[in-house]
């Protein structure tokens, strides 16, 4: 079973949110999912990103694919922390 980690949309109509998952990589986006990592929320002045560090690393080390979007904001997170 192929894992990847991704977002999952839910939210309103234009009032987009989403939730970070770990999920095999044959469900649809927003279909069943293994375990919820995280959240995102875009649309605040300060975009929200919260992680789950330690379940990330843990699936990551697992083999689990990370998305391109994913990746992104974990890098960004990472950078905002440092400086």
């Amino acid at each position: 079973m192929a894992v990847r980690i991704r977002m999952k949309r839910f939210g309103g109509k234009n009032r987009p949110q989403w939730r970070i998952v770990v999920s095999d990589a044959k469900m649809p986006r927003d279909g069943r999912f293994i375990e919820e990592i995280g959240y995102y929320d875009a649309l605040p002045k300060e975009d929200i990103f919260v992680v789950k560090q330690d379940r990330f690393d843990y699936w990551v080390k697992r083999g689990a694919q990370v998305s391109a979007a994913v990746k992104s904001l974990v890098r960004r997170e990472k950078k905002k922390a440092k400086g």
